[in-house]
């Protein structure tokens, strides 16, 4: 019993990283179920009795690229200025992956629409990342690394926008905008001004 559900949850691994270059490399709309199938030796039916669907699909595969970032860049137990360096070097490891980067900024953008099948997971993932980056900075004010009565919350909001503004703006002109130097600065900064006095 234990042997084939880890092999279930094994090939679902592989199907949600063959899905996860699929989407990056094709977009949403240009993936292909067929394709993704082919690319773990399954049949197109295989593959929807793990996922009954594109739409579900997809879902899990924000959610599998979500994990495989916290599993390299965890912020919950960095906490204070580690974790603002942390958040850097997912900014410098994004600007590796630019496939990646598009299907998210894609997906964020149309998941706006209430109808979109991305919405609820774009609104869970947004509400986790700023109780994510607060809890760090909170815990970086109670070490004493950051200066207390920080406003954390404002402090989260204003950094994943500056993360995901750069992308934008890298995935547009990724020759005149260096996402990772630009966002390394602007912690640099934010860390200037939030050390204790």
């Amino acid at each position: 019993m234990k042997r084939g559900y880890a092999s279930g949850e094994a090939r679902k691994e592989r199907i949600l990283a063959a899905a996860l270059m699929e989407f990056a490399e094709n977009g949403y709309r240009g993936a292909s179920l067929a394709r993704i199938a082919e690319r773990v030796e399954l049949s197109q039916a295989g593959l929807l009795h793990h996922f009954k669907s594109k739409e579900l699909l997809l879902v899990a595969v924000l959610d599998y690229r979500d994990e495989l970032d916290t599993r390299k860049f965890d912020l919950g137990s960095a906490g204070g200025i580690d974790a603002l360096r942390a958040l850097a070097d997912v900014v410098e490891h994004n600007s590796r992956v630019p496939g990646l980067v598009q299907l998210f900024s894609v997906i964020s953008g149309e998941a706006v629409t209430p109808d979109h099948p991305g919405h609820a997971w774009a609104r869970r993932r947004y509400r986790r990342l700023r109780a994510d980056v607060a809890a760090a900075l909170r815990t970086g004010a109670e070490r004493g690394e950051l200066r207390s009565g920080l406003d954390a919350e404002a402090h989260a909001d204003r950094l994943i926008a500056m993360m995901d503004g750069l992308q934008t703006q890298w995935l547009i002109d990724p020759d005149r905008v260096d996402m990772a130097a630009i966002f390394r600065g602007y912690v640099d900064d934010l860390i200037t001004v939030l050390r204790p006095v």
